[in-house]
């Protein structure tokens, strides 16, 4: 993972990949709550026998579930430290150039594209490639808006209570 000490030093890496993050597998348990959550229960993700004789052979991840796992993925690429939060702003550009048989291993090569100035704090775009373990193209590539609040002189003023640990 890559340690950013504050948007300053974020901002002197526009242009640079940022990492990958770990491989993240996407099973069918996964695709089924996905399903729950989005009440998308379409044969395609959910069925598997029905899945075999469908136009991938198998079942398939939602494209919105791969993309979901983006932000996971980022966070394991790349960490911007001295913020007093990271809040998703959005996304520009979504493409799903591949399906996600199930099961498939994914992880996400993340590029930093802009940091801008934007209301009180900053606004970064990655790019975000997903790949598929043992795929020949990326499965969802997407251009990810963070807003980034720096910490504020009211937040500096903000004491954390001490703990006191007992000696056993």
């Amino acid at each position: 993972m890559k340690i950013f000490h504050g948007v300053a030093e974020l901002t002197a890496s526009v242009g640079t990949h940022l990492g990958h993050s770990n491989w993240i597998d996407v099973d069918q348990a996964r695709v089924n709550m996905f399903a729950d959550a989005t009440d998308d229960h379409q044969w395609i993700h959910i069925d598997p026998e029905r899945a075999v004789q469908g136009p991938f052979g198998s079942t398939i991840a939602h494209g919105y579930l791969t993309l979901s796992l983006m932000s996971e993925m980022m966070w394991q690429a790349y960490r911007v430290d001295g913020l007093a939060m990271q809040i998703n702003y959005g996304c520009n550009k979504v493409r799903f150039p591949a399906p996600v048989p199930v099961p498939s291993r994914l992880r996400a090569g993340v590029e930093l594209a802009s940091v801008e100035p934007f209301r009180d704090g900053y606004l970064s775009t990655v790019v975000v490639a997903v790949e598929r373990e043992g795929g020949s193209k990326p499965v969802c590539v997407a251009e990810i808006l963070t807003y980034l609040m720096p910490v504020t002189a009211i937040d500096e003023d903000v004491t954390q209570p001490e703990v006191e640990i007992a000696n056993e």
